[in-house]
């Protein structure tokens, strides 16, 4: 069989949405490629240990996971932050050069740029075939974050991943809208080969649940949420979501005393939140750690509406993949969006939710007091109208059968290159 090589920094156990994807990813074509992926130490909900316990591999399955150690990042630290994405390009690039007979290396946008440029090494290294897949384009979600403001910084780092794109021999992205992003780098010239495949949740695992169900009655009474209106955001409480900001609304519904807000995750944004609510004694405010993947089908179908948020000038530069659980567990959506965004069209399109433009914090407040002040069967509807869009365009299956046909076609590719009767230089 043909050998993949998967440089994605999160693999399983991690509770990374990425991290769960390409898991998934792996495990679906395992039974196709021989594959060996190359990822980070467990930690990203800030579980792991640090460890320099060297490159030793394990097994998840058939497939082979070399850890690479890395130290313990404060992720709202820049200094901390810079410290853990050089350790793993490096680290993570030993490993890579170690591998042997690769056809075909396929790396993820993070770090943000380097992701790419180990696949544009090890493309030359182990004269494989390179897949990008962009997640997130960068240093573009950094500008709109305010996170980078050097511009000669900016610049450079869109120059190198500009190039990371041009000598890839395939690029994914994950919306149409990054699409026309890419496309836009590339200005008159041509953009290189590439194809969107949107994400994806397990929609066969993740299903509707009535609140009734046991064990979401379980979690609400556990959580004092029973007889509640609950308005859940689910996923990364990092950079891009401008949450800090967002989570002075819930003070508005102090008054409503069947509303609460649950928010359930960790990022660099989380104590910022929590800080909020502390010194302002709000009562209808929950956080939760992530719960366990097998738990997510419940916890999400405990809402009665859920959050997605992106941060301004996000647009064209990543789409929040929770939003595929949110119409898989069919709940109804309050999207915080820009307009024409992947996600923001997919809440249109699907009739599932209601949106207000980032940073109209006015919007999103009636946004939610309608949710709360619907009809309860028109607010299911809803849910159910996303549920049936993402089972007819957005299952998992069809995505999944994108990348094997991708990756068929190319490694193919690589080994009719090689002429009849010649040898291929070892890798």
């Amino acid at each position: 069989m043909k050998k993949l090589v998967f440089v994605i920094n999160y693999f399983y156990p991690d509770l990374a949405s990425t991290g769960q994807l390409m898991t998934e990813l792996c495990e679906e074509l395992a039974d196709d490629f021989t594959i060996t992926v190359i990822a980070a130490q467990p930690g990203y909900a800030g579980t792991g240990a640090e460890t320099t316990r060297p490159l030793v591999p394990d097994y998840h399955g058939s497939i082979r996971v070399v850890r690479v150690p890395l130290p313990l990042v404060n992720k709202n630290s820049k200094a901390s932050r810079a410290k853990y994405v050089a350790l793993y390009f490096m680290r993570a690039l030993r490993a890579l050069q170690r591998e042997r007979d690769v056809d075909l290396v396929y790396t993820i946008s993070q770090p943000p740029v380097l992701g790419g440029l180990l696949g544009t090494i090890g493309k030359v290294l182990k004269r494989a075939k390179h897949v990008y897949n962009i997640q997130d384009f960068n240093p573009e979600q950094a500008e709109a974050a305010g996170y980078v403001k050097n511009q000669t910084v900016l610049r450079l780092a869109k120059t190198v991943d500009t190039v990371n794109c041009a000598l890839a021999d395939h690029v994914v992205v994950v919306g149409e809208d990054m699409r026309t992003t890419l496309r836009r780098r590339f200005g008159k010239r041509k953009a290189p080969m590439h194809s969107v495949i949107n994400n994806w949740t397990n929609e066969k695992e993740l299903v509707p649940l009535d609140k009734t169900h046991p064990v979401v009655q379980k979690f609400l009474k556990a959580h004092g949420l029973e007889n509640k209106f609950i308005v859940m955001y689910s996923g990364n409480l990092g950079l891009y979501y401008d949450l800090e900001n967002l989570i002075r609304l819930t003070k508005k519904f102090q008054s409503y005393p069947d509303v609460s807000f649950v928010f359930i995750g960790e990022g660099a944004k989380k104590a910022e939140m929590q800080e909020f609510v502390a010194n302002h004694q709000l009562t209808n405010v929950l956080f939760l750690p992530y719960q366990p993947l097998e738990f997510i089908k419940y916890s999400l179908n405990a809402a009665d509406v859920h959050l997605v948020v992106n941060q301004k000038g996000i647009k064209g530069v990543s789409v929040p993949s929770k939003i595929y659980g949110v119409m898989a567990a069919g709940k109804p959506a309050i999207g915080v969006l820009e307009a024409g965004s992947e996600a923001e069209k997919l809440l249109r399109v699907s009739r599932s939710g209601l949106v207000a433009e980032p940073k109209d914090y006015a919007a999103v407040e009636e946004a939610i007091a309608a949710m709360y002040h619907m009809d309860a069967e028109d607010r299911q509807a809803m849910g159910r109208a996303g549920r049936a869009y993402l089972d007819q365009h957005l299952t998992k299956e069809a995505s999944i059968e994108k990348y094997r046909t991708l990756f068929g076609d190319l490694t193919r590719e690589k080994h009719e290159a090689v002429a009849p009767g010649a040898k291929a230089k070892p890798s």
